[in-house]
């Protein structure tokens, strides 16, 4: 058992082999678990409203930024440019490890964002949530600034992420919804342009961690099939997740999930991308 775990948990994490199909399908059983919880526990006491959802992405951003500075840190682009650069260098928080690495930040995130819900939800001020996710993620994205030199290259990413977002919301006529698909679209966007665009104008090289993608693209021949196979089935997911007879707070937790799996790894891929760690 001690070889099992190593082998398919532990080894990726320190070899960055990434994902397998072990690893993925087991952390894929956790989430669903921890998903149904989260929303028995909510249920009736949190609406989960376009408000709840702008607060809970500002968390995705949050952790996101948090894993692109351990990124920044592993790959030595992050120097002491600063007092402050040097004293996070010298102390350790960002480094190489279990909770700084997927999928210890989802965890070191969602601790965040529950202690930070449960604190307002007591002292009914539950519309600051938001802000707090922003106020955490303010002095992270700071320290990443001086060291965004291929800023540039985010902008078609947004442009592709940006063009299906629009087209989906002119179709659904919902933004939740549409936020389905601008996560994905942003995910898909970003794995295709950093791993098929980005090394032959820098020569900076990334590849594909997840198991699923990169089969998809080994099909293909190339991870535009990612991108626009992420746009297909999240604007088919949305489509019928709007038809389905279901509780509003249900449709829109789901769809908040949904939306989570795309911005988390895409926010993830265009931030690192900027900053070329």
């Amino acid at each position: 058992m001690e070889n099992f775990i190593n082998e398919y948990f532990i080894d990726p994490i320190w070899s960055h082999s990434g994902y397998n199909i072990v690893n993925t399908l087991t952390y894929a059983v956790l989430a669903i678990v921890a998903v149904y919880a989260i929303y028995r526990i909510i249920q009736g006491k949190i609406k989960v409203d376009e408000g709840f959802i702008r607060s809970v992405l500002c968390f995705v951003l949050l952790g996101s930024t948090l894993r692109v500075v351990t990124d920044s840190v592993y790959s030595g682009v992050f120097k002491p440019v600063t007092s402050v650069h040097q004293w996070v260098l010298e102390s350790g928080i960002y480094d190489y490890g279990y909770l700084t690495v997927s999928p210890g930040i989802y965890i070191v995130t969602a601790v965040l964002f529950f202690i930070s819900t449960f604190i307002l939800y007591k002292i009914k001020r539950l519309e600051l949530l938001g802000y707090v996710g922003l106020v955490l993620w303010i002095p992270n994205f700071l320290l990443l600034l001086p060291f965004m030199n291929y800023w540039i290259y985010a902008i078609p990413v947004l442009i592709m992420a940006a063009i299906p977002a629009y087209l989906a919301f002119g179709y659904l006529k919902n933004r939740i919804m549409t936020g389905i698909v601008a996560g994905h679209a942003l995910d898909g966007a970003a794995t295709f342009f950093a791993i098929d665009i980005f090394p032959g104008l820098t020569g900076i090289y990334y590849g594909e961690q997840h198991v699923f993608g990169r089969g998809i693209a080994e099909l293909a021949g190339g991870y535009y099939s990612f991108y626009f196979l992420k746009i297909a089935i999240s604007l088919v997911a949305a489509y019928f997740l709007m038809k389905e007879k279901m509780e509003s707070d249900e449709r829109n937790f789901i769809a908040l999930v949904l939306m989570i799996i795309g911005f988390a790894p895409g926010l993830r891929d265009v931030l690192r991308m900027m900053v070329g760690a």
